[in-house]
C-alpha cells in the first residue's frame, strides 16, 4: 500500500469576507502543481459561506459535482428547473454533461460548511441532471453509508462514474475495514473531524490520505470520527 498525506495546514486558502475555501488541490486562486487532482477527483474544497452570501449564477459542463452539506443551509436553484433547500446531513449532486447553470447561497442563519467535490465524468455530454438525498446522522453511528456511486439506487445519489463515496461516523476505538477493487482504482480519504490511523498513517481532523497500490485497507478511530472515503478512477 502506497499513501500520501496532506495536512489540514499545507492546504491552499481563499478567504474573503464572506467565505473561506480549503483547497487540497489547485482551484481558484490556489495553484499547486503537485497538486492537480488524485485520479480523476480534481477538486475538494471544505467551504464555510456566511449568512445571507453564495455563490451567484454559473455554469459548468462535463463534470460531476459533490456536495456534502455539514452545517448551515444552502439553497440550489438552477437551469434545469430545481430550485431546493439543502441542509447539513443533505447529498446534492449534479451531472453537468452538456452544460447547465445554477447558483447556491447560504439562506440560514449560520455559517454554512459543505465539502465541494469534483469528480470526472465517464460520458461526455449527457443530458444534464440533478439529485439529492437525506443521510441523517443519527442513522448512521457506526456504519459506513455509500452516499454516491455509479449505481442507480433510492438509498443514495448516482453520477456519470464508476466511483464511490462514503460517509463514516464512529466511535473512538473502533476499526473498519474497506475493501475494493484495486484494477484501476484509488482511494482519497478525508477527516471531517476526528482522529485516524491507516497502516502507519495517522490523520487529524481535516487532513486528507491519498491510497493507492492496495486492494483494501482499515480505518482505526482514535476518537469520535467523521470522515469521508472517495473510491475514485486512476484514469478513463
Amino acid at each position: 500500500m502506497k499513501t500520501k498525506l496532506i495536512p489540514a495546514g499545507e492546504r491552499g486558502l481563499k478567504k474573503l469576507d464572506w467565505l473561506q475555501s480549503n483547497f487540497v488541490f489547485s482551484f481558484s486562486s490556489y495553484y499547486n502543481p503537485e497538486r492537480s487532482g488524485f485520479g480523476l477527483l480534481r477538486v475538494f474544497n471544505d467551504d464555510y459561506v456566511t449568512p445571507g452570501n453564495g455563490f451567484g449564477l454559473h455554469g459548468h459542463t462535463n463534470m460531476e459535482i459533490i456536495s456534502v452539506m455539514l452545517a448551515g443551509k444552502m439553497n440550489h436553484k438552477d437551469s434545469m428547473g430545481y430550485s431546493e433547500v439543502v441542509e447539513k446531513d443533505w447529498v446534492q449532486i449534479m451531472s453537468g454533461g452538456s452544460g447547465l447553470r445554477h447558483e447556491e447561497y447560504n439562506v440560514g442563519e449560520e455559517e454554512v460548511n459543505f465539502l465541494q467535490i469534483w469528480i470526472e465524468p465517464k460520458l461526455q455530454n449527457i443530458t444534464p441532471r440533478y439529485q439529492r438525498r437525506y443521510f441523517p446522522e443519527e442513522k448512521r453511528k457506526d456504519q459506513l453509508t455509500t452516499i454516491v456511486s455509479n449505481e442507480e439506487g433510492q438509498s443514495h445519489c448516482w453520477i456519470n462514474q464508476n466511483a464511490k463515496l462514503s460517509l463514516g461516523y464512529f466511535d473512538a476505538d473502533k476499526n473498519i475495514d474497506y475493501t475494493f477493487n484495486p484494477l484501476n482504482k484509488c482511494l482519497f480519504v478525508y477527516s471531517i473531524s476526528g482522529n485516524l490511523t491507516i497502516g502507519d498513517q495517522t490523520i487529524n481532523e481535516k487532513d486528507s490520505l491519498e491510497i493507492w497500490d492496495t486492494n483494501s485497507i482499515t480505518i482505526q478511530t482514535n476518537t469520535e470520527s467523521r470522515f469521508l472515503i472517495i473510491e475514485v478512477p486512476v484514469n478513463h
